[in-house]
């Protein structure tokens, strides 16, 4: 009885159910667990190559190592400097909106395993009660009589969903908390990297004879006049 295929032929149809949601929850963690592993860079080495290129106005090379570094803060730097030209204020809602974009992929699935988390206990408690229904139906019909080895059956059945639901939701909450703590820091990572972008590509465009990477050259600050000699 203990072993996997009598647990579930004695367990039901909501076992089956049970499977089912147990299937979905490992398909979401596997393709979070891809998600998070490609998402995995190095912020500030990230952060130290686009500067060293923003201070050395060669944008071409920036905007190439952006789009060649995976993740989603790679992908808001990308989109910081395809707008380069923007002021300090436009540039930061540039960014927040390309965070924003960023975020529904971060959260995929993540609520999916916490809904699986939550329905297979449930659905566990259910089977589970009403196997005690059939059990103590069965014995009503008996006259209020039963084999003892009888009644400890029905209730060994009754008790299986709910084991096998609960066998399935703690690691699927377990996961759920997981990947949700590993989305608020990748969500931190994605606004320290606009922060930094704003601030990089205003400063720069601040200095004097900032040349665009499209090739244009920009109007640089002119030199001040001398002054005339007072003396003369």
């Amino acid at each position: 009885m203990l072993e996997p295929s009598g647990l579930i032929e004695q367990g039901g149809p909501l076992v089956w159910v049970l499977l089912g949601l147990a299937f979905v929850g490992a398909v979401c963690v596997i393709e979070r667990m891809f998600f998070f592993h490609r998402a995995r860079i190095n912020v500030g080495d990230l952060l130290v190559g686009l500067g060293h290129h923003i201070r050395r106005r060669a944008f071409a090379e920036a905007l190439h190592e952006a789009a060649r570094a995976p993740g989603p803060v790679a992908r808001v730097a990308h989109a910081a400097l395809l707008r380069y030209y923007l002021p300090r204020r436009d540039l930061r809602d540039v960014v927040q909106e390309a965070g924003q974009m960023e975020v529904p992929r971060i959260e995929k699935n993540v609520r999916a395993i916490l809904g699986v988390a939550l329905l297979c206990p449930l659905v566990g408690m259910l089977g589970t009660m009403v196997e005690m229904v059939e059990v103590f139906q069965n014995v009503s019909e008996r006259g209020g009589f039963s084999v003892p080895a009888e009644l400890t059956e029905g209730v060994f059945t009754a008790l299986i969903t709910s084991v096998v639901g609960l066998t399935v939701a703690v690691p699927m909450y377990v996961f759920y908390l997981y990947f949700l703590g590993r989305a608020k820091r990748l969500v931190h990572r994605i606004e320290r990297a606009g922060i930094e972008m704003v601030n990089l590509l205003a400063d720069a465009r601040e200095e004097e004879e900032f040349s665009p990477f499209r090739g244009e050259v920009s109007a640089g600050r002119k030199p001040p006049k001398p002054k005339p000699d007072a003396g003369k």
